[in-house]
């Protein structure tokens, strides 16, 4: 991941065209954009300013875009202006990841007897113990309740108990997004179906049938630790509430239609955790007492181990799905392995802002998170191509970036795009590499937003609101025609 400080200051000193951007104290403005390309590709290339104009977007507009091979910035836009980076922020907490922790690294979930076994019974308590594993669900919990039986565990005289603290509790992501989003769930040392839980309905007789599950393919518990009520209103669609022992959800009736289903956040993924395994180790006959209490410092005999896998596929998954909780996760955990703290998110995204002012020489970047659900996120993109320049060299992250298609870019025709997506409301963004016929491979950040608009949004607003959709729309566009532009200019 690293490259030589040798080829690393010659880069970085590319960056320095920018008037101080790479490295001395932040211009108090942005500079102007670079001269257009010379030569007859250029004269074809359709004008930065007439593409900015049909976007019709309102707000700023931000991009840069340089040459991997050399470095060189070939043209940037508001390059220095701090922007929303939404999630083209898991971009960076992936190479921060991947630096940390390797590339091989897997999360592991244990059960540990606190005490001898003999003849199939635990003379002491059996705890399950969370790694932070972002990508445990209810499968793989049923797979380890199996392994379980088949380790030849009967009967357990102490009680069943669980330990979290691999990573600290939080809440939620962020906690000015509307409270029944599934984005924006909880963080823990153990985590479940992305900490969601499972909501169905199907009108009955007098009124709605309801379940709360943590549903898997192959098993489908009903869990307690979220309780959901239909009542008689048209808004609001959700209410929730915390009674202390559980999520207290509402819903309003004439929203739900005949039947459906959606994926709630659970704020309680220890509880919510153990209740499920409870469960599925009753259906392989192991009864188990206690309710899934917290442990702390838990010495025993591990038992049953389930590793993730490996840390690139992960972050490869990350990537393509845009998961909020594995970015959470993969930032924690990295800041942990620093020896850093890791209270909260805040404080990590922090850490990795140290990481890669250091690595890449930044000096835009105001994360408040690893996912970039914070809309308070700040990141330059001229800072965000230096992370992709810089340490992306090696190779580790194109491959695992997703491929975007270009529909209906004129210009595009053979050009490989692999990025990161990031969209809030009135913010849009797209972060990675672009192959070139030619062979020459660009690196690019483009940023759109209308902060204003979205500040204006209430929190009952943000899960859709009016005109949010063209918006988008308009945006993605834009990236397609910058990104056209660049091919015809750049193309050699």
């Amino acid at each position: 991941m690293s490259i030589s400080m040798t080829r690393r200051a010659a880069v970085a000193g590319l960056f320095s065209s920018l008037g101080g951007a790479a490295g001395a104290a932040p211009p108090k403005r942005s500079p102007r954009p670079l001269p257009r390309p010379a030569g007859a590709r250029a004269a074809l290339a359709p004008r930065v300013e007439d593409i900015v104009r049909r976007a019709k977007l309102g707000g700023k507009v931000s991009f840069a875009v340089a040459d991997v091979k050399t470095g060189k910035l070939l043209e940037v836009a508001n390059p220095v202006l701090p922007m929303p980076p939404a999630s083209t922020a898991k971009a960076i907490t992936a190479l921060y990841a991947l630096d940390t922790l390797g590339s091989d690294f897997r999360f592991a979930t244990r059960l540990v007897a606190t005490g001898p076994i003999k003849d199939g019974r635990v003379d002491g308590d059996l705890v399950l113990v969370g790694g932070g594993d972002p990508t445990l669900d209810t499968d793989r919990l049923g797979e380890m309740a199996k392994m379980l039986k088949e380790a030849g565990i009967r009967e357990v005289t102490g009680r069943f108990r669980v330990q979290t603290n691999a990573l600290p509790a939080i809440r939620q992501i962020d906690p000015e997004q509307p409270a029944h989003v599934g984005y924006n769930p909880s963080v823990g040392g153990l985590n479940l179906n992305y900490n969601r839980v499972h909501f169905s309905w199907e009108r009955a007789n007098k009124g709605y049938a309801v379940k709360m599950e943590a549903r898997g393919d192959r098993f489908r518990p009903a869990v307690t630790v979220a309780h959901m009520r239909v009542e008689n209103r048209k808004a609001p669609i959700y209410t929730y509430a915390d009674s202390g022992v559980a999520d207290e959800w509402t819903v309003a009736r004439a929203a739900l239609g005949k039947a459906g289903s959606r994926w709630l956040p659970v704020r309680r993924p220890g509880l919510y955790t153990a209740e499920v395994f409870l469960s599925l180790a009753r259906s392989y006959g192991i009864a188990l007492k206690g309710d899934g209490t917290e442990a702390r410092n838990v010495e025993g005999t591990t038992v049953v181990q389930m590793n993730s896998a490996p840390l690139r596929d992960v972050a490869a998954d990350m990537l393509r799905f845009s998961t909020n909780l594995t970015a959470e996760v993969l930032g924690l955990t990295a800041t942990r392995k620093l020896g850093a703290g890791a209270r909260n998110l805040d404080a990590s995204a922090k850490r990795m802002m140290d990481w890669l002012d250091k690595s890449a020489r930044t000096r835009k970047t105001a994360l408040k998170d690893h996912s970039g659900l914070n809309d308070d996120s700040r990141l330059a993109a001229t800072d965000m191509v230096k992370a992709l320049v810089q340490l992306g060299l090696e190779g580790a992250l194109a491959p695992i970036l997703k491929e975007v298609a270009l529909k209906d870019a004129a210009g595009t025709g053979g050009v490989t795009v692999r990025a990161k997506t990031g969209t809030l409301h009135f913010v849009s963004g797209l972060a990675g590499y672009a192959d070139l016929p030619s062979g020459r491979r660009l690196a690019f950040a483009t940023f759109a937003a209308d902060v204003p608009r979205r500040e204006k949004l209430t929190r009952a607003q943000r899960d859709n609101p009016e005109g949010a959709g063209p918006w988008n729309a308009r945006a993605k566009r834009l990236q397609r025609e910058l990104i056209g532009r660049w091919a015809t200019a750049y193309g050699e």
